[in-house]
């Protein structure tokens, strides 16, 4: 019989991932959506659907006694909100709710997938982020997402994992296929000249440790995840051109357009009664000096050898964008 895991955000992005490698771990894969949610993509695979109510401990806890779950993967979250409050809901208390529950009912093993920004940049002389360094998370969503790692660390009787990837892209992506369809028309936009360190991790890649750390023997431990380069601020767009034969015209915006940009999409958001895809609280991690993050610790735990790196990750992400009609 196979064991079962339940994986939380598993309609989005990296939970589509998610999904797929544990179906080739031959796990049998239950996916908890919201009812709004868009699942089309994942019809065609053998996935279980639940509904669960993170509002409710109780609920919860009946939820996981009854789809005796041997594993859980809790990628769901918000990285745009309308507020703190929002974030810190969605975020912090759910992450809270949910592992109060498994802590009752008792798991093999509980992974969260936080993010880096959780425990912010790096210092300004460039050196990569540990997990032995001080957090100081510089947006609302880090400090959410820092809160909700606090939250589980705190239930002691949890075999608990987190880890916290840096960027992540790949197939089915719709953050940076932004930037990379705007390349694609020949624009090439930046904020700032300032020079920039940052790190990335193929989704393939987070998919596959996420899902390894299920079976490792580690708990109540923390990781950085990226691919073990560090990459200036046009590494990404300098290889995609390349890969997309394009030209471009950079283009370095001011940083104080930047921030009246995001003002106004605030006002339009809140308008509308949406969260802005760019706001000034953003800003403090897209103009971050040092995103460059050490994966050493989780070399030595449990053993993460990446199998891409940003050049060999953006030949099959850009490959899917064009087989998909996306670009």
């Amino acid at each position: 019989m196979k064991e079962r895991v339940l994986i939380t955000g598993a309609s989005g992005f990296v939970g589509y991932h998610l999904i797929v490698e544990c179906l080739a771990k031959d796990l049998e894969v239950y996916a908890a959506v919201r009812r709004t949610s868009q699942v089309e993509h994942l019809k065609s695979l053998p996935v279980n659907f639940v509904q669960l109510d993170f509002t409710n401990t109780a609920a919860l806890k009946t939820a996981l006694i009854e789809g005796q779950y041997a594993y859980i993967i809790h990628a769901a979250g918000v990285t745009k909100a309308e507020s703190e409050a929002a974030y810190t809901r969605v975020n912090a208390d759910y992450t809270r709710n949910l592992c109060a529950a498994a802590s009752e009912v008792g798991v093999k093993k509980f992974v969260l997938l936080s993010s880096l920004a959780a425990w912010g940049p790096g210092n300004a002389a460039g050196q990569a982020i540990t997990e032995q360094d001080a957090p100081h998370p510089v947006t609302l969503y880090g400090r959410s997402k820092l809160l909700g790692e606090q939250y589980a660390l705190a239930f002691k009787d949890l075999p608990l994992i987190v880890l916290r990837p840096t960027a992540v892209y790949g197939p089915r992506d719709r953050d940076i296929f932004i930037l990379l369809k705007t390349l694609t028309h020949g624009l090439e936009p930046y904020i700032g000249k300032q020079d920039q360190k940052l790190s990335f991790i193929y989704v393939t890649d987070l998919a596959a440790i996420t899902v390894a750390a299920l079976f490792s023997a580690v708990r109540s431990a923390c990781y950085n995840v990226g691919d073990g380069n560090v990459y200036n601020r046009y590494a990404l767009c300098d290889i995609a051109k390349q890969i997309l034969k394009k030209s471009t015209l950079k283009i370095h915006l001011p940083l104080p357009v930047v921030r009246t940009m995001a003002f106004v999409q605030e006002k339009l958001a809140a308008w509308k009664g949406q969260a802005a895809t760019l706001n000034r609280d953003k800003l403090a991690e897209l103009t971050a000096a040092n995103w460059s993050c050490s994966i050493e610790r989780l070399q030595q735990d449990l053993g993460f050898v990446p199998r891409f790196n940003l050049e060999k990750g953006l030949v099959q992400t850009l490959q899917w964008y064009k087989e998909n009609n996306w670009l």
